[in-house]
């Protein structure tokens, strides 16, 4: 008798609608297909997430985050309603309001100090990807303390990027994954980038292309490297320079590229005695002079025709001038940067720094990449190839993070340039719009004055001390003292000083604190039990020392039971967001895109008041202030919400948040054009986003391509074409040193002067890191690190039902030798104490792993009633934070000053200059330290997660 076999339906339907957007689960942006199916109430639910084909930042490709949205969109940890606080800070007692109740609260706080000092408003923004938003909300505000969390996670990769060649990894520009022959990869976070750099190395792998990791810690992307560089934490900078080294003593650099494109020949002015020693030689339009080959005369370096020179020198006005050129190659040839001088302090053996310098030198220069692609210059000249030198680069977190991390960053770009493969075939290559040099951005603003706008946007790139955010009195303007003496270029500010200062009034006092999507209470701050404190703290009044806090987020996070007031954000697939080419971008080398999301599905909170998307939040609270950007002439609102925003909002004639589907003259434009009514559902239809290819005469060569400037002119991203040199020397560097010197009208503190002459140098100089000098490395020998795991992405992550399972609980790793010198096994406990604290955790072996580091994976760790977590979660009993161990400023060195943990010229939070000892441990019951669990607005998951979508 046959056997009955079952009906499998092989194919089941996954779907009733499909609905495209960006996904949030990272900062990669991809492309995802959100699949819908109606339930038994009538409405849309998501029942699947897969990657967009056809979006060009992923082309289908999801990870593991992406695929889990569908949980991060369902997470019982959503908030609901409106929360006012009822008993005290960080107890958790709130009652649900009104939306009109929370939006007036908010009102009665900030419109008086609006009225006579906005600057007692500080408001900081996490990883929200609509900084140019917030920022235009903060700046029509009229506070000049606003920034996001870019202080503390990779500014220094970033600043020293654009001071340096007009952009840097990531979101400026990306290696040329079709022509690179060698890739080194230093110190990337493995949630960064995710998905374009997975699919980029796989495409290395597969055409036999050489992989070089650096990096302590050997996972994720350096486990699959073909080879890995276990360097010293702190001490890539001193590695890259010995490179450097190694390739000028064997004249493996591109002599002609840096004659053309850089400021190599640029002539500096050699007198010590001179005011404007350091200075670049300039005529009397401000342009840089060279010595031209051909005539041997002095000529601006963009003259049409000119062939500069780098080894002439210039007698001007009795004093000599030299090109940088001379100087570098004095200062690389210095035999301090030998492979022999660093090999200890790296840990790195000469013979292998030397033989990876020559394989950089054979592949850049006995493998070019030569394309039959002719161009003009923006001197004029015609070339009938584009020639590349196949070695490229990419560098994240790992090399920022440190007090020594700008220059770090410059010394990577210095190695590139050196090699001449910034920007030709097969190296590193911008996404437009950049490349921007910092001319091309604004400088900062401060001046705050009641009931007026800030004077200007403000963030931006200082050109010297007159850029500085100083008040008349010299006292700084910003609460986290940005652009200040204490950190010259902090581009992005420094988030983690704001609470830290605002408590300790330091240089004023604030009123309110408004944050969003900043999880300061937790694992965005150093010195974790220090800011909860500083956040609960009084005066002897019995008032707290931060009057006012007010948070947005859309979970429960450990930072909602310390605001006073919380405005409930969506989720990303419920609301309008603008992944704008003002801000950024999701473009490509060979293509300007940006995108959008949307409601694929509408807030659905049941029984309660509900949720806002926040940015139109912020346009309600425009309106109800008066702001000027948020109000018409007659005082109505402007924008009924973001997606108004986005639509209608005009940063300059022509240009807005989105590029794509604008209105021109004819109809339909791209680039410039004034706003369209239709413009979102053009996004949409478009899949949910826009691209602009780059020409292809365009498409290498970019800041000096006169067919790329002519074609962003046309794009908006310039007003008229900006050629510019790759600043191998940056002066506004030099003019710290000269202020520091006694020179010019804006002085230094006197105690400041040394530190500024010596970490301040216009050529990349390495140093040890700033902690060595307050707190004594025998006592703690070890470096302690954090990486971030693909899964992962900030506290978000491991709240996910999906994701929980890959981390559920964090081990701190120890290499080889400390387990054999401590007699530890895996599951073991140790005891890991710094010079601020210390912590009781579970420890596990890896081999691959620098002798001299432990490390952890970050933002596993949480507090007991948060995230709407069962209170025994591993995650609460096992996982843990490195940030207790972390102070957001240096050990006193008696001086009674107080010295910020950061790098000295940007401010990036030193995070990964940690130095610990560890001892073995009894087991404690849980992870230490144990906090006592939150009451949370939100109640505990169930035990188990399940719900059917469709009917």
């Amino acid at each position: 008798m046959a056997l009955k076999q079952p009906r499998i339906d092989t194919s089941p339907k996954v779907s009733d609608e499909v609905r495209k957007t960006t996904c949030y689960m990272c900062a990669c942006r991809c492309g995802i297909d959100v699949h819908l199916k109606q339930g038994v109430d009538g409405k849309k639910h998501v029942a699947y997430i897969e990657g967009n084909r056809d979006h060009p930042v992923n082309k289908g490709v999801l990870c593991a985050k992406g695929s889990a949205g569908i949980m991060q969109h369902n997470a019982p940890s959503r908030l609901r309603a409106p929360l006012r606080r009822t008993g005290p800070r960080g107890s958790g007692e709130f009652e649900e309001i009104t939306w009109d109740e929370a939006l007036e609260t908010a009102v009665s706080w900030l419109k008086p100090l609006r009225e006579s000092a906005p600057e007692k408003l500080a408001f900081f923004t996490g990883r929200d990807q609509s900084q140019s938003f917030t920022s235009f909300w903060a700046q029509n505000f009229g506070t000049p303390n606003y920034a996001a969390h870019g202080g503390f996670c990779s500014v220094n990769m970033a600043t020293a990027g654009i001071y340096t060649m007009g952009g840097a990894f990531w979101e400026f520009g990306q290696a040329d994954w079709e022509y690179t022959k060698l890739f080194m990869l230093f110190g990337v976070a493995e949630d960064h980038d995710s998905n374009p750099i997975k699919m980029g190395l796989g495409r290395l792998k597969a055409r036999g292309a050489k992989i070089i990791g650096v990096n302590p810690i050997r996972t994720g992307y350096n486990a699959i490297a073909d080879e890995w560089v276990g360097i010293t934490p702190g001490t890539d900078g001193l590695f890259i320079l010995s490179l450097i080294h190694e390739l000028l003593k064997a004249g493996q650099i591109d002599l002609d590229y840096l004659s053309r494109y850089t400021n190599a020949p640029v002539l500096l002015n050699g007198d010590a005695k001179s005011p404007d020693y350091g200075l670049f030689l300039r005529d009397a339009a401000g342009k840089p002079q060279v010595i031209d080959r051909t005539t041997g005369k002095l000529a601006p370096f963009d003259q049409k025709g000119v062939r500069p020179d780098l080894a002439a020198k210039h007698r001007h006005a009795g004093i000599t001038h030299r090109p940088v050129m001379h100087l570098l190659a004095e200062r690389y040839l210095d035999n301090k940067y030998s492979p022999e001088a660093v090999e200890t302090r790296c840990g790195i053996p000469a013979a292998r720094i030397r033989r990876i310098a020559a394989e950089l030198a054979q592949t850049a220069f006995g493998e070019p990449v030569i394309l039959d692609r002719p161009w003009t210059d923006f001197r004029g000249e015609r070339h009938q190839q584009m020639v590349g030198r196949p070695v490229s680069f990419h560098a994240m977190r790992g090399v920022s993070a440190h007090s020594n991390g700008f220059q770090t960053a410059r010394a990577l770009h210095v190695l590139q340039i050196l090699l001449g493969s910034v920007e030709t075939p097969g190296g590193f290559r911008f996404k437009p719009p950049y490349p921007k040099p910092p001319e091309a951005h604004p400088t900062p603003h401060c001046h705050a004055k009641p009931n007026c706008p800030l004077d200007g946007p403000h963030l931006g790139f200082v050109r010297g001390p007159e850029d500085l955010a100083l008040l008349e009195d010299g006292s700084p303007a910003r609460i986290d003292k940005a652009f200040t003496w204490d950190n010259p270029m902090s581009a992005h500010g420094l988030m983690h000083m704001v609470i830290s200062n605002a408590h300790a009034g330091d240089p004023y006092r604030i009123d309110t604190l408004f944050l969003y999507m900043a999880n300061m209470a937790w694992n965005s701050s150093m010195n974790t039990r220090g800011v909860i404190e500083m956040l609960t703290d009084t005066d002897a009044d019995g008032s707290y020392r931060i009057p006012n806090i007010i948070y947005s987020d859309a979970y429960s996070s450990e930072m909602v039971a310390y605001a006073d007031l919380i405005l409930p954000d969506t989720t990303y697939l419920e609301r309008h967001d603008c992944i704008s080419l003002l801000d950024r971008p999701i473009s490509e080398p060979d293509a300007a895109a940006d995108a959008i999301r949307w409601p694929v599905v509408e807030p659905d909170r049941p029984g309660h008041v509900g949720v806002r998307a926040f940015q139109s939040v912020l346009c309600d609270l425009g309106h109800r202030l008066g702001l000027p950007g948020f109000v018409r002439d007659d005082g109505s609102a402007k924008y009924a919400d973001y997606a108004d925003y986005i639509t209608n909002h005009m940063r300059k004639p022509g240009i807005g948040p989105l590029t794509g589907f604008r209105m021109g003259p004819s109809g339909l434009t791209h680039g410039r054009g004034e706003p369209n009514d239709a413009q979102i559902d053009s996004y949409i239809g478009n899949g949910g986003f826009f691209v602009a290819h780059v020409p292809q005469e365009a498409s290498y060569f970019k800041p000096w391509n006169s067919a790329y400037q002519d074609w962003a002119v046309s794009m908006g991203f310039y007003d008229s074409p900006q050629p510019y040199l790759f600043q191998i020397y940056v002066e506004p560097l030099r003019k710290f040193q000269l202020a520091a010197e006694g020179h010019g009208a804006r002085q230094p503190p006197e105690h400041l002067r040394g530190r500024i002459a010596h970490t301040f140098n216009p050529l990349p100089i390495w140093y040890p890191p700033l902690s060595d000098g307050h707190e004594d490395p025998v006592e703690y020998p070890i470096h302690a690190l954090t990486q971030r795991p693909m899964a992962m992405y900030h506290s978000w992550g491991s709240q996910n039902a999906w994701l929980r399972q890959l981390h559920g609980h964090n081990p701190l790793y120890l290499p080889t030798n400390l387990m054999k010198q401590h007699r530890l096994r895996d599951g073991d406990w140790v005891r890991v104490i710094s010079s601020h604290g210390a912590i009781t955790v579970p420890c596990a072996h890896m081999a691959a792993l620098n002798e001299n580091t432990v490390w952890t994976w970050n933002a596993i760790g949480k507090r007991k009633g948060a995230w709407a977590l069962d209170r025994d979660a591993p995650e609460a009993t096992r996982g843990f934070l490195l940030n207790h161990l972390i102070h957001e400023l240096l050990p006193p060195k008696g001086d009674g000053l107080r010295w910020a943990n950061s790098d000295p010229i940007t401010g990036q939070a030193a995070w990964f200059d940690l130095r610990v000892r560890i001892e073995k441990s009894a087991p404690p019951e849980e992870s230490q330290p144990v906090f006592a669990a939150q009451v949370s607005p939100v109640p505990p998951a169930a035990r188990g997660l399940r719900w059917k979508v469709g009917q």
